[in-house]
């Protein structure tokens, strides 16, 4: 079978495959990683907080808290972040319309937040479990970059202008946790779920928009 070309307005031409043509962006079981991805850790985290004790504030406790050692059922959110990761791996081998560096990208992100759950923080903070969750953190805000491909064929979720706005939103959140972390303020715990469910949100996003039937 030949390939499909879509014609830019510049007289270029973008050539991809009649699969793409056909609006078979992304396989089926690349949408159920991507949200098997976001349920299990914005959901993990808000059941591991709810069988805290009444006296713990999730407001203002990091999600590392709840791997602490005698924290009850830690093993829930250990194994968020162990699914998580192992999702995020699966979903960049799926998004076959995604740029090869961000496909990497987001997959050594998924290997990092697997790391993240085989170092559980420890009182008084591991150094192993802030270098992995930095490195998760950072590959998830940097994957669309690396990600995104030019030409009116292609998904909006990957498009530049989309990628940008997601990597500006993503590092806004950044900002704001990395502010009540260091002022230690009420609502770091809040500031760090929102950002993660960002994070884990934009892959599940851009996977949509691929399942999304080509435009003609």
């Amino acid at each position: 079978m030949q390939a499909a070309s879509n014609r830019e307005p510049d007289g270029g031409v973008t050539w991809f495959s009649p699969a793409l043509a056909a609006g078979h962006f992304v396989p089926w079981w690349g949408l159920i990683t991507a949200a098997v991805a976001f349920v299990a850790l914005v959901g993990g985290c808000t059941v591991a907080a709810a069988l805290q004790p009444t006296s713990f504030n999730w407001l203002a406790s990091t999600v590392s808290t709840l791997t602490e050692p005698g924290i009850a059922d830690r093993w829930v959110t250990i194994a968020a972040f162990a699914i998580t990761g192992a999702c995020g791996i699966t979903t960049a081998l799926a998004l076959r319309p995604a740029a090869p560096a961000g496909r990497l990208i987001l997959a050594a992100a998924g290997a990092a937040a697997v790391l993240v759950a085989v170092n559980p923080e420890h009182a008084g903070g591991s150094l192993a479990h802030g270098l992995w969750a930095a490195a998760t953190f950072t590959a998830l805000i940097a994957w669309p970059i690396g990600a995104w491909r030019r030409g009116t064929s292609v998904p909006w979720g990957l498009r530049p202008a989309a990628s940008a706005a997601g990597v500006g939103a993503l590092l806004a959140l950044l900002a704001w946790y990395l502010i009540e972390l260091i002022t230690r303020g009420g609502m770091t715990g809040l500031a760090e779920r929102a950002m993660c469910a960002a994070l884990v949100g934009w892959p599940l996003a851009v996977v949509l928009s691929c399942r999304r039937p080509a435009q003609r």
